[in-house]
């Protein structure tokens, strides 16, 4: 799944140590999220979107493969 959740960490100037404890993941959870080799629960998804306050097409699109 293609993610845009560097780019929306980088806009808030957040690391991914700050990013993961607002919404209460591992920093590690974060990486695996921007390196697209870990797939987000549908409740993670929702909850970067609306700490973002953007939908989560916004964030995340499935590419197909």
């Amino acid at each position: 799944m293609k993610n845009e959740l560097k780019v929306y960490r980088a806009k808030h100037d957040l690391t991914q140590e700050e990013l993961a404890k607002e919404i209460g993941v591992t920093r590690q959870t974060i990486n695996a999220l921007e390196a697209e080799r870990y797939d987000p629960s549908l409740e993670l998804a929702f909850q970067l979107a609306l700490y973002f306050d953007c939908s989560i097409e916004d964030i995340f699109s499935y590419d197909g493969a």
